[in-house]
């Protein structure tokens, strides 16, 4: 498995594993229980991790995903 990107609070993370097992992405999170304990604290984050072959497509959703949040509060 790859590192796809880190996560800060269970808000982004519910968001983040809804899209990819709507997509039927693979996934696994490190230190998922660990941020919630420490919120903000930088190293307490979750690792969202997929495999190798989905990580394009798993790329391509969180830009997709980050794009839509960047749009809607602007």
């Amino acid at each position: 498995m790859v590192h796809l990107t880190h996560v800060q609070d269970a808000g982004e993370l519910a968001i983040i594993k809804s899209l990819l097992d709507g997509n039927h992405i693979t996934y696994v999170i490190h230190g998922e229980h660990i941020s919630t304990l420490y919120p903000g604290v930088p190293f307490c984050m979750g690792r969202v991790m997929v495999d190798e072959v989905d990580r394009d497509r798993a790329e391509i959703l969180l830009s997709r995903l980050r794009l839509s949040i960047r749009e809607t509060s602007a």
